[in-house]
C-alpha cells in the first residue's frame, strides 16, 4: 500500500453570482515511502491548491468544496476534523510553503516558530526545545544558528528563510513532506543547496517527497514519479526517464520544448506553447488543452479523453499523442 493514495481529488470555489471554478477535477496519484513524486504544470494548473486540499489548509465552507480521497497510511485525512487534523499536520504530514516571507510570522523571532512545533508535537520545553531548534537550523545549514534563533524572519536572507522553513517542516521526521515550490526566488546556488537538502532528508530517514513545480530542471534532478497537471487533471504521468526521453502528450512536449538545453544547437530557438492557460475548454466538452495544441483533431472535442495507461506504466490523456520518434518537433508544429 501507498504511503500517500489520492484518489479522484476534486476542489471546486463557488461564488454567488459567478460560475464555478473546478481548480482541481479527478486528480490521482500516489506516492511510497522514501519516493519522491512530482506536480508538475504552469501557474494554475491546479497543483497548490491539490496540496492545501490534502493538508487540510482549505478555508472551511465560504463556498468550498472538496471531494474523493487522500489517504494517508490508510487514513482519509479529507475526513478528519480538524482537531484530528492538527495532530497529524506537523507530526506525521508537513509542507514547506513556497514564500518563506510571508509563510512565516514577521513579528515573531525565528527561534519561537521553529520551537512552537516542538511543543506541540514532542512534547519538549525550555532548554530542551531551544537546543533541538538550533540543531536543526545547524542540520539545514544555516550559520550561527543560536543567533538566529533569536532574529525576525525580515533579518534573514531568502535562502535562510526557506532553510528555517525546511527545518520547521522536518522538526518532527514527518513521513510525508509537501514541498510547494521550495526554490521560488532563489538563486541558482541556493536553489542547488535547498534541492540537495530535501535530496538527504529523503535518504536519512525515507521520508515521502511530493515535490511541486513548474521546473522541469528540478525535476529531472529530484523525481522518481512525474505527474503532470493540465486544467486541474492529470494529463500524463510516468517514472522520470520515460517521460523525459519520450513524452506522450502534446503539452509535456510543450513543456520541454520551452526549456533551454545546453546541448542544443547554436540559433536554436526555443518552442513556446502558444496561448495561455487561460485559453482552456471545459473538462465536459473535450481536452481542456485543445485550444493550444497543434495536434488537435475532431475527436479532441466532444468527449473527454480518458487517461489511456500503457503496460510499462505510462498513462497520458490524449487522443492523438505524440509518437516517439517526433516529440522534439510536435509542440512548435
Amino acid at each position: 500500500m501507498a504511503l500517500l493514495d489520492v484518489d479522484e481529488l476534486a476542489v471546486t470555489f463557488a461564488r454567488r453570482g459567478q460560475r464555478t471554478v473546478h481548480a482541481v477535477d479527478g486528480v490521482s496519484f500516489s506516492v511510497d515511502a522514501g519516493e519522491v513524486t512530482g506536480l508538475v504544470g504552469e501557474s494554475g494548473c491546479g497543483k497548490s491548491v491539490t496540496s492545501l486540499a490534502i493538508m487540510g489548509l482549505l478555508p472551511a465552507g465560504k463556498g468550498v468544496r472538496v471531494q474523493g480521497k487522500a489517504a494517508f497510511d490508510g487514513t482519509d485525512l479529507l475526513q478528519l476534523d480538524p482537531r484530528a487534523m492538527r495532530d497529524v499536520r506537523g507530526r506525521d504530514v508537513a509542507m514547506i510553503f513556497q514564500d518563506p516571507l510571508s509563510s512565516l510570522n514577521p513579528v515573531v523571532p525565528i527561534g519561537v516558530q521553529v520551537t512552537e512545533v516542538l511543543v506541540r508535537h514532542r512534547g519538549m520545553r525550555g532548554e530542551a526545545a531551544r537546543l533541538e531548534a538550533e540543531h536543526l537550523l545547524d542540520r539545514v545549514g544555516i550559520p550561527d544558528p543560536t543567533r538566529r534563533l533569536k532574529e525576525y524572519p525580515h533579518q534573514l536572507s531568502g535562502g535562510m528563510r526557506q532553510r528555517a522553513l525546511i527545518a520547521m517542516a522536518v522538526a518532527c521526521k514527518p513521513r510525508l513532506l509537501i514541498a510547494d515550490e521550495p526554490t521560488t526566488a532563489l538563486d541558482v546556488t541556493i536553489q542547488a543547496q535547498i534541492l540537495e537538502l530535501l535530496k538527504d532528508l529523503v535518504r536519512e530517514s525515507g521520508t515521502a517527497l511530493v515535490m511541486i513545480t513548474h521546473d522541469l530542471g528540478v525535476v529531472a534532478g529530484m523525481c522518481d514519479t512525474i505527474n503532470v497537471l493540465y486544467g486541474g487533471r492529470v494529463v500524463e504521468t510516468a517514472r522520470r526517464r520515460p517521460l523525459f526521453a519520450a513524452p506522450r502528450h502534446p503539452y509535456t512536449v510543450g513543456l520541454l520544448g520551452s526549456i533551454p538545453r545546453l546541448d542544443a544547437g547554436h540559433g536554436r530557438r526555443l518552442r513556446p506553447i502558444p496561448g495561455s492557460v487561460r485559453d482552456l475548454l471545459p473538462w465536459p466538452d473535450g481536452c481542456a488543452f485543445a485550444p493550444r495544441c497543434a495536434r488537435q483533431v475532431d475527436a479532441c472535442l466532444g468527449t473527454p479523453p480518458q487517461l489511456r495507461r500503457e503496460p510499462d506504466g505510462h498513462a497520458f490523456r490524449c487522443v492523438n499523442p505524440p509518437e516517439t520518434d517526433d516529440t522534439g518537433e510536435a509542440a512548435g508544429e
